[in-house]
């Protein structure tokens, strides 16, 4: 075993948490190491943005054989197809276990800058109604911190990322500094005003607040609305490590990044009483290498986050390293999806879109926001869109005719209705059962072992979902919306790709593993920012809440470091 040069830092993953990590302590004068287990990234060379589908080996259709042996899991992604696949982890070298009639389905990006590829960029901020909800209902544990707390971290990565939105002014999902929103078409523009007259202020439907720029900002262009967005973007208008945090990170010249660095656990000095390095498995040679560094932050996405912690064992952490209060690797988290309402829009024949906007509607949460439902603690928002159906060139094998009249006909697009489509997203309660622990017996390609994951939805999110989907019909209803059903696709844990907790934050080292600050109890010189910190789940997307978790994380740490206090 060899034993590399001690840095200042090392980070631990290279997505959105790992990116913002290596970007701000590089920044404040920090030498970083960052491991990434997969391969490096070449925007040029892999972000395929506009290649036509004839230029994909199976048209765009994808590997049937690869998909149903190596990536049956990947697959279930939206966008693991034929431009992305690469992405996606391969399941076989990454497995897991679950028990059998409980499936999760965990979907992992393993490459320089991990998910923030492919992952849907919606940026909603949490609030106090988020982070006050676990002590409100006695659910978790408390949040350690509140939204004051968290505020200006918010508006520093949204400045830096850009998120384009609309300001709204609503309690329950603050504002930031957003550029300019993205137009509605105009069946959302109908469906929303029609919302406003049928309930007012109480259900506002707005365009959805995402990190994709609408306008040129900190150095990269506007969105071209291609619409290819989770294949990679080639102009870098979206918001992804790659391009944005990595590239700053490395540009101060203390940054240095190392793909195809698999971590195995954390390195406990008895003596020390602290951790003073990371052992990790070349991923193509499988040699083991240690590295040594005065401070760590864990940000390899909120699962394998919790599995290195776990997979840290020493004499005073049998259980793992922030093991010692029992619930590392409980509390785990995701959001429902797939449960809502869609109908027609009438009128507007005469309109079509046009270009791919890269985002649809959201409309903020209401339920429990002042009074509460009978039925179910917290709540949900919906995400969704208005949409005009066109019929593609197969419709021409199974229409008669031929010659200049026929191929005309094949050229001119035939439009469907207009469609208006709710779907709900809603929060998971946390539950000490819902958990991950070490599976005895398999390990992965690199020889580590895996994760056992333990989890389903419980009587609080199927109540809430059964309210999403009657809900969205009847707002449709009222908005002026026909032929409305709803739909429920039972969508197990996983797929909604917001997996959290695990390592959760707190104000206590009796139930929690972080502090307010996401450094692990038991060992000061350890931070945990992505998304196994969370205590609760809120119903927003939350990858911006990694985000400044992250920044404002280290601007902690590193003072801590200057003071001699780590």
């Amino acid at each position: 075993m060899r034993r590399r040069d001690t840095w200042d830092a090392i980070v631990i993953g290279s997505g959105i948490s790992g990116g913002w990590a290596a970007k701000e302590l590089s920044a404040k004068g920090l030498r970083v190491l960052v491991l990434e287990a997969g391969r490096p990234i070449d925007p040029a060379r892999d972000f395929l943005m506009n290649a036509p589908a004839y230029e994909f080996d199976y048209r765009y259709m994808g590997d049937e054989r690869h998909l149903s042996t190596r990536q049956r899991i990947q697959r279930k992604c939206y966008a693991c197809d034929e431009g992305a696949t690469q992405f996606f982890v391969d399941d076989v070298d990454n497995p897991y276990t679950t028990p059998e009639d409980r499936p999760f389905d965990w979907i992992r990006g393993r490459q320089v800058g991990g998910k923030s590829i492919m992952w849907g960029r919606q940026c909603y901020r949490m609030s106090d109604l988020d982070f006050e909800a676990n002590a409100r209902d006695g659910h978790g544990t408390d949040w350690p911190i509140r939204y004051r707390d968290l505020k200006p971290w918010y508006d520093y990565v949204e400045s830096y990322a850009g998120i384009s939105g609309e300001r709204l002014g609503l309690p329950q999902l603050p504002d930031g500094p957003f550029l300019a929103p993205m137009p509605l078409t105009c069946s959302e523009q109908w469906v929303r005003d029609n919302l406003r007259k049928a309930y007012g202020d109480e259900r506002v439907m707005t365009i959805g607040r995402v990190a994709v720029l609408s306008e040129a900002h900190n150095g990269r262009p506007g969105c071209h609305y291609c619409g290819d967005c989770h294949r990679g973007c080639s102009t870098g208008s979206y918001f992804n490590s790659v391009q944005t945090t990595l590239k700053d990170a490395l540009a101060t010249g203390r940054t240095t990044l190392r793909p195809f660095s698999v971590v195995h656990s954390l390195i406990w000095d008895e003596t020390a009483g602290k951790v003073t390095g990371v052992r990790v498995v070349d991923g193509q040679s499988r040699a083991p290498l240690e590295f040594s560094a005065r401070l760590v932050f864990v940000c390899a996405s909120a699962l394998e986050s919790t599995r290195i912690l776990l997979n840290s064992r020493s004499r005073s952490h049998p259980d793992g390293l922030g093991g010692n209060s029992g619930v590392l690797g409980r509390y785990l988290m995701d959001h429902t999806m797939q449960h809502g309402a869609g109908g027609l829009v009438p009128g507007f024949e005469d309109k079509r879109t046009f270009g791919n906007r890269p985002n649809g509607i959201y409309l903020p949460r209401f339920r429990n926001v002042k009074d509460q439902h009978p039925d179910f603690l917290r709540g949900y928002g919906y995400q969704g869109g208005g949409y005009r159906s066109v019929a593609g060139w197969g419709r021409g094998s199974t229409r008669r005719g031929f010659g200049a009249d026929f191929k005309h006909g094949l050229r001119v697009p035939e439009y469907g209705s207009w469609r208006m489509s709710l779907g709900g997203f809603g929060e998971c309660l946390p539950h000490p059962d819902n958990r991950v622990t070490l599976d005895p017996e398999r390990v992965d390609r690199w020889g580590i072992p895996v994760l056992h994951i333990d989890m389903q939805w419980r009587e609080n999110e199927r109540a809430m979902m059964a309210d999403a989907e009657t809900a969205a019909a009847e707002m449709l209803e009222a908005a002026g919306c026909t032929d409305v059903k709803t739909y429920n696709n039972d969508t197990p844990p996983g797929l909604t790709i917001h997996e959290m907790g695990t390592a959760r934050m707190g104000k206590s080292p009796k139930d929690s593993v972080l502090n307010k600050w996401n450094q692990v109890w038991d060992a000061p010189n350890v931070f945990v920012t992505d998304g196994a910190s969370m205590a609760s789940s809120g119903c927003q997307n939350p990858s911006v809440t990694y985000m400044a978790l992250t920044a404002r994380a280290v601007d902690h740490a590193v003072g801590a470091l200057n003071r001699k206090e780590l």
